[in-house]
């Protein structure tokens, strides 16, 4: 460990030790400044980053930390940007947050700093899912709305994450502007502190009923679920949000078995019975299984912390267990929701899906054959929520989703929803034994009529400036040495969405991308294999994206045809991960 501070960190510090904080913040900072340098360099060496989509980091004190300063750092620079583009003398804002530790805290330090500055603020009463936060937005004629959440991140971590009035998470131009004036608050001394309590108004069960009947309004089955009230459906919230309005909107459904996990019905941040509070991973889902297998249940469902996405488990006819991905999860939905809207004659011709670029494309097929348009969008479901702005009252949206597990039925909602797609999934679920089968007959169903899609997403981690200039030089190879073919099939098409542009290798035909900037890359072969190239947003990884796709001819054939795919993505990875 090194004796001495570097002077700019010692500079930060000594800035925050002699600024208007409490007095235990100070004496860790003294602390650390003491004896534990390593601590006080991690904490001050920078700002916590203000991105487009907010902030996220570790919980603790000093500028690149989580901590009451931070937060109302972001949320004076948040009050001054919306005070210079609101049109209303007193605009609104809503907050939100989920289980995690502070979490609570962090949203009463937005209200009070977002109040003193003249903000009309609705900060509800307890922990309530993201999506809520966006619904209650829109419901309450909101300038903007403030989620504290750090979605599976673990249990150390926290975050700011912002939306606009719309909805929808912050995009450009307002993205930008915010974290302009964010960057612009460099010292807790700029906080405003004179909170006004009488524009802070407490808010809860009425916009909980207002938005289950909301959603209630979405089912299509409602027979289907009659006819198997007690289907058994076990539900874990993985100790966060979900807890509370996903058994209500099962129940509003007309579920009557739904089977609680009790240790992970306890609101936690510490996660105590998960490794980490990922639906995507089955270790998440032990204690659910274990619940599953005891009382025989159809469906698994596990929303992460702050209830956006959901992971499911089907069972197989032999009895067995399956956690679907993301992308097997938006297709089952998908399939129900557009086969129960063709059947009630619903489908009048104006109505659009969309999802990212980097999730399965057997949503397009499907949405296409049944006569609705698809658009893609970037990764991120901000994207998609601009999508159904942007055609607001010309098209009419019917869902959406990505494969990391996120997925939107209705626009009522600008933000992926779990708790509507937990209602929807186990209403798809009972319209399926209707027919007598269960959810993963429904998917080999899908891939006999639509083909066989497999998707893979390898991480590849590098840390550190030497690991963002690893990944940077990586980028730079894929996009000026283009490959002729990957694992021996030709490359077709190259999308850069940095540059904006598609170049067909057959034609030499040069097209423009109609979507922001960002530094991805796709490449799509001539048997429409596709790999997707792009760094991480919030980690110091390089992520690649492989799809392949085939067909089989019945039943029989379909494990034989997934093996095949599965030597093909492993080649396809081995060709482009070299290290």
């Amino acid at each position: 460990m090194k004796n001495t501070i570097d002077p700019d960190i010692q500079k930060k510090a000594e800035l925050w030790l002699h600024s208007d904080i409490d007095e235990k913040s100070k004496l860790e900072i003294q602390r650390m400044m003491e004896f534990d340098k390593t601590a006080l360099g991690e904490a001050f060496y920078k700002d916590l980053e203000f991105g487009t989509g907010g902030m996220r980091g570790i919980m603790g004190i000093g500028p690149n930390r989580m901590n009451i300063y931070t937060v109302g750092m972001a949320s004076q620079g948040l009050a001054n940007y919306v005070k210079k583009h609101s049109e209303e003398t007193h605009p609104k804002a809503a907050i939100a947050y989920d289980c995690r530790n502070n979490s609570k805290l962090f949203a009463e330090t937005t209200a009070a700093v977002l109040s003193a500055n003249g903000l009309q603020v609705y900060l509800f009463d307890a922990l309530r899912p993201t999506p809520e936060l966006s619904f209650a937005i829109r419901h309450l004629g909101c300038q903007c709305g403030v989620v504290i959440t750090a979605s599976h991140n673990p249990k150390e971590y926290n975050g700011y994450k912002v939306y606009w009035k719309d909805g929808g998470q912050i995009i450009a131009p307002h993205d930008s502007g915010i974290i302009n004036e964010v960057k612009a608050i460099n010292s807790p001394d700029k906080i405003r502190k004179d909170s006004e309590p009488k524009l802070i108004d407490s808010i809860g069960q009425v916009i909980d009923e207002v938005y289950i009947r909301r959603i209630s309004k979405l089912s299509l089955s409602p027979l289907s679920i009659q006819n198997h009230p007690d289907m058994p459906v076990v539900y874990t919230p993985i100790h966060g949000t979900g807890v509370k309005l996903v058994p209500e909107v099962l129940k509003a459904f007309g579920f009557e078995n739904i089977i609680h996990v009790p240790e992970q019905d306890k609101t936690d941040g510490n996660f105590p019975t998960v490794k980490s509070p990922n639906p995507e991973e089955t270790s998440a889902f032990e204690l659910a299984l274990e619940k599953a297998r005891e009382t025989n249940a159809e469906l698994i469902m596990g929303t992460d912390p702050d209830a956006d996405r959901v992971g499911i488990i089907v069972r197989k006819n032999s009895g067995e267990y399956q956690l679907l991905n993301g992308n097997q999860t938006a297709t089952v939905l998908y399939h129900y929701v557009f086969t129960r809207l063709r059947e009630e004659g619903m489908l009048k011709g104006d109505e659009f899906t969309v999802k990212t670029i980097v999730t399965t494309d057997l949503l397009s097929e499907i949405a296409e054959n049944y006569g609705v348009k698809s658009y893609d969008t970037l990764t991120g479901f901000k994207y998609i929520a601009a999508k159904i702005k942007e055609l607001e009252g010309i098209e009419r949206f019917i869902l959406g989703g990505e494969e990391s597990y996120g997925y939107l039925v209705g626009d009522f909602v600008r933000d992926k929803d779990a708790v509507i797609s937990c209602a929807m999934i186990a209403e798809a679920a009972a319209w399926a034994k209707d027919q007598g089968k269960t959810l993963w007959d429904i998917l080999q169903d899908i891939y006999l009529k639509h083909g066989f899609f497999k998707e893979k997403l390898i991480s590849v981690k590098k840390e550190g400036r030497s690991g963002a200039e690893a990944i940077q030089k990586m980028m730079d190879n894929f996009r000026d040495k283009a490959p002729d073919s990957i694992n021996g099939i030709h490359v077709a098409m190259v999308n850069d969405f940095l540059k904006q542009k598609a170049i067909d290798k057959i034609s030499d035909l040069r097209y423009d991308i109609h979507l922001p900037k960002s530094n991805v890359l796709q490449f799509i072969m001539v048997d429409g294999s596709k790999v997707s190239i792009r760094p991480s947003g919030t980690e110091p990884k390089i992520k690649f994206y492989v799809s392949v796709r085939d067909k089989a001819k019945n039943p029989g054939e379909l494990s034989a045809v997934e093996a095949t795919l599965d030597k093909r993505i492993d080649s396809i990875l081995d060709t482009l991960i070299t290290e």
